[in-house]
């Protein structure tokens, strides 16, 4: 089943949800970040690439060196400009409402949306235009924050979340295929983080996890220990490669933070190659 939170109708301070360059992070997080633009990349090198909700763009210039085109966006404007400042004119960055993607009929390969997809209103309308936009046998990438997790922890303002027994019939429905991938193994973080586990699911089931981004930095100190701060872009270097093992669809996965699904519209013609391990 997917698990849903409470729907806010009010416009959301998207901006108070993310974290841009310069604030305290923890450096799994940067990790999780990486990781997960090195995993795209496989799909992105040499094609026609568009990132949705791509915050303040801190994976721009890593996909920018693989792709053919790229364009993105987000539809808070504050995120957009920080993207801005980054890149300048070099990465067109634009203002945007995942529910109505402005880009042509069949005009991209590769779609992204990473750590959003719980935000949607409604992921329908966004899958729909995904397909609109695609060319035939073209991929959505996405991560997500595993809900499956007994610990697990919804964001505020989110919506619903997918986990890896959801997110083959939300694809499904639009004409695509996926292949699910985990990030982040719960048994290799650190000793703190899993001593801690039981106290996040009593501090979960309680109500008692922070929701300001002050109150949330507190708590990552607390949990992660030293923080880093987070850049403005990702430094990849150019042979990194993504090794997480892909993970059973359809059935719910409790041994990753993250899941990575790789969803490619019409009959799939992707193979194991396509992924280094």
């Amino acid at each position: 089943m997917v698990q849903s939170t409470e729907t806010i109708e009010a416009p959301v301070d998207y901006l108070g949800l993310t974290e841009v360059a310069g604030e305290e992070v923890s450096q799994e997080q940067v990790d999780r970040m990486v990781r997960r633009y090195v995993w795209a990349g496989a799909c992105c090198t040499g094609k026609d690439v568009v990132e949705v909700a791509c915050g303040s763009g801190q994976g721009l210039g890593h996909l920018a060196k693989l792709a053919r085109t790229l364009r993105a966006g987000d539809v808070s404007p504050e995120l957009v400009s920080a993207a801005r400042r980054t890149y300048g004119d070099a990465i067109p960055v634009e203002v945007l409402d995942a529910h109505h993607l402005p880009f042509p009929d069949r005009s991209a390969d590769v779609i992204l949306l990473f750590e959003a997809i719980y935000y949607l209103r409604s992921p329908d309308e966004f899958l729909a235009g995904c397909a609109r936009v695609l060319r035939p046998g073209g991929k959505v990438l996405v991560a997500t924050a595993n809900k499956d997790l007994y610990d697990f922890n919804p964001s505020a303002h989110s919506h619903a979340y997918f986990g890896a027994a959801d997110l083959p019939g939300l694809f499904a429905r639009h004409g695509f295929t996926v292949r699910l991938f985990g990030d982040t193994p719960v048994d290799k973080v650190s000793m703190r983080q899993r001593v801690l586990r039981p106290v996040k699911k009593i501090a979960v089931t309680l109500n008692l996890i922070p929701r300001t981004m002050g109150g949330k930095r507190l708590l990552k100190r607390l949990v992660f220990g030293r923080m880093v701060a987070m850049p403005a872009r990702l430094e990849i270097p150019p042979d990194e490669r993504f090794a997480g093992p892909e993970i059973p669809a359809g059935q719910p996965d409790r041994r990753h933070k993250v899941v990575f699904c790789e969803a490619t519209l019409g009959p799939s013609t992707g193979g194991a190659e396509d992924h280094p391990a």
